[in-house]
């Protein structure tokens, strides 16, 4: 099979090339997926788990990208739920080869059944940002009705739909980013935005939770405007400045089949949009990690059509 693969930890975004491998084996619990479309994070090439399996062993030449959307065409021994020929969506293993090739090996868990109404492209979006704007806000903030929820990002990949959901949850929404940004968060459904380039964060005032995606300085300064009782969380780094009187916590997303089912269903019923930006080839996937202008949007690599 076609395959992105990096070999070489020290060569970055330049390391990665277009290869021949052998196609993956689906182990007990697992199914193999033909990739439709696969979502990347561009820093993962920074991740320890690219580069060696949970045991610390190299696993190099590995395989980036942990989104993917298309369908099973085979089980593993053991495997339950998912049935060769069906669509579905979901969050590739950290510490396995990825996405971005013809084919991966998911363990069926971490899937979800695709409806027929939604395409790859989108649906390629949904598992890392879906599923990070969910847990960050209601699993491990605890965000409710009638609180005030700052949102960094807010017209990112993550932080659009953070600022969906919590509109949805009767959540008063302030969204930051760069001043091109204010529209499109405003939109979304934020009901004030503040300019990080302009604007000081210390106008906002105290908030129930901040939501943050971005880290350093912005996320030292955040911990201030953190009412008492309330929580910082980010998925950036571990908080240095905790606020005074609240919890303050970093997180990785986990796989959820329930919550992924539930964010498609919100796309079916309208409630949840995803911006996609560009959506290039497999044969194009190392140059989206480095792109040379900034593109609104989650890249999406199309590896085959639907």
């Amino acid at each position: 099979m076609l395959a992105i693969t990096v070999r070489d930890r020290e060569a970055g975004v330049e390391g990665l090339a277009l290869e021949e491998l052998p196609p993956p084996h689906a182990a007990e619990n697992d199914v193999v997926v033909r990739v439709h479309a696969a979502g990347f994070t561009r820093g993962e090439l920074d991740w320890p788990a690219t580069w060696t399996d949970r045991a610390g062993r190299d696993r190099t030449p590995s395989v980036p990208g942990h989104e993917v959307s298309g369908v099973v065409t085979e089980l593993g021994y053991g495997t339950t739920g998912l049935t060769v020929g069906q669509r579905v969506f979901g969050l590739a293993d950290w510490a396995r080869d990825g996405s971005l090739a013809e084919y991966v090996a998911v363990e069926a868990r971490n899937l979800a059944p695709l409806p027929a109404d939604i395409d790859h492209t989108t649906a390629a979006v949904l598992p890392i940002s879906g599923l990070t704007a969910w847990q960050g806000l209601f699993d491990h903030a605890r965000l409710a009705t009638g609180q005030t929820v700052l949102i960094h990002g807010a017209a990112g990949a993550v932080g659009s739909l953070a600022v969906q959901l919590a509109r949805e949850a009767g959540a008063r929404v302030v969204g930051t980013g760069r001043a091109a940004d204010r529209d499109v968060a405003l939109a979304l459904g934020a009901h004030a935005f503040l300019d990080l380039g302009a604007d000081r964060l210390e106008d906002i005032g105290q908030v129930d939770v901040v939501f943050d995606v971005i880290g350093g300085d912005v996320l030292d300064r955040s911990a201030a405007l953190v009412r008492p009782g309330g929580t910082l969380v980010t998925i950036a780094h571990p908080p240095k400045v905790p606020p005074q009187d609240g919890r303050a916590l970093f997180f990785v997303v986990e796989p959820d089949r329930t919550r992924l089912a539930d964010l498609a269903q919100r796309v079916r019923d309208g409630r949840l949009s995803v911006r996609v930006g560009a959506v290039r080839p497999l044969a194009e996937a190392a140059e989206a990690f480095a792109p040379r202008e900034r593109v609104p949007g989650r890249t999406i690599i199309r590896v085959a059509e639907e």
